[in-house]
């Protein structure tokens, strides 16, 4: 099974990456395929990439089913 969690942009890196992070958990990922992405932006992430962006609700909403069930923090 694969899983994308939505994390939030930390900062934005040169050459299509940005650092993101998720419960104090940074990553640096490719943001190649997001278009006009901001610090503050939420984006769903899968393996290394982000794939979108997701609306702030959303991914917190999101989070907090993924917190209930046990799969994140």
């Amino acid at each position: 099974m694969c899983l994308a969690i939505p994390v939030q942009v930390s900062e934005i890196l040169p050459d299509d990456m940005a650092k993101v992070s998720l419960d104090g958990v940074v990553r640096i990922v490719s943001t190649a395929l997001v278009e006009d992405l901001q610090v503050g932006d939420y984006v769903v992430l899968h393996v290394g990439y982000a794939l979108a962006k997701i609306d702030p609700e959303e991914a917190e909403r999101t989070l907090e089913m993924l917190a209930s069930a046990g799969i994140a923090a």
